[in-house]
């Protein structure tokens, strides 16, 4: 097989059409054929650059964990106040849509963490920085005297980060519930936690 010219544009090509696959099929069952098909490729095409599938799922993983991680920084700019920012990041932890690849993925990956080691290091990072993010958020709130912290912040943080996720599975599990409501349920408790009111979502 000839080699092309860019094999990472290549392995990222396969790595979007594996999150598809996931998305769609879950895990359970994912064979090379289902990524071939969303490439348009040959499932040969896929085990030569994939000869284990487990380690196109492990970049699946990174990949995903690393844009949900940067889309989030960027919804986090130091010109905003404190109640715009905090707003902005519970807005970025809720899934866009239903059909939402990146966080399908990480959902599905999540349970798949409870009997992979790799797989667990990777979601108990993410967790790790998600909570640093609000942390650090509730933090320069408090410096800029705009909230008053009802809990200490290490575990305002772990909270919000525990409704996002709660919320967004029930989301994309179909419960009747839209993102406005999604964000309005979780500005309530942040308000609590704050004594500062947020604005709506937008």
């Amino acid at each position: 097989m000839a080699r092309p010219k860019n094999q990472a544009a290549r392995r990222g090509e396969l790595v979007r059409a594996a999150k598809a696959a996931i998305a769609e099929r879950g895990l359970t069952g994912l064979r090379a054929i289902n990524v071939a098909e969303r490439a348009g490729l040959s499932a040969g095409s896929v085990a030569y650059y994939y000869p284990d599938l487990d380690d196109l799922v492990r970049e699946v993983h990174r990949d995903a964990v690393a844009r949900f991680t940067w889309q989030r920084l960027g919804e986090h700019p130091e010109q905003l106040t404190a109640r715009e920012r905090l707003a902005r990041l519970i807005r970025s932890g809720i899934p866009a849509s239903r059909g939402d690849v990146d966080f399908q993925v990480l959902n599905e990956l999540h349970t798949h963490a409870a009997r992979d080691d790799y797989h667990a290091g990777l979601m108990a990072e993410l967790y790790r920085l998600e909570v640093e993010l609000y942390a650090s958020t509730l933090e320069a709130g408090m410096r800029a005297g705009k909230f008053a912290m009802r809990l200490p912040v290490a575990t305002a943080a772990s909270n919000l980060v525990a409704l996002e996720d709660a919320y967004g599975l029930h989301y994309l599990g179909g419960t009747p519930l839209e993102r406005e409501e999604i964000y309005a349920l979780i500005a309530s408790c942040a308000e609590v936690l704050t004594g500062c009111s947020l604005p709506p979502i937008s």
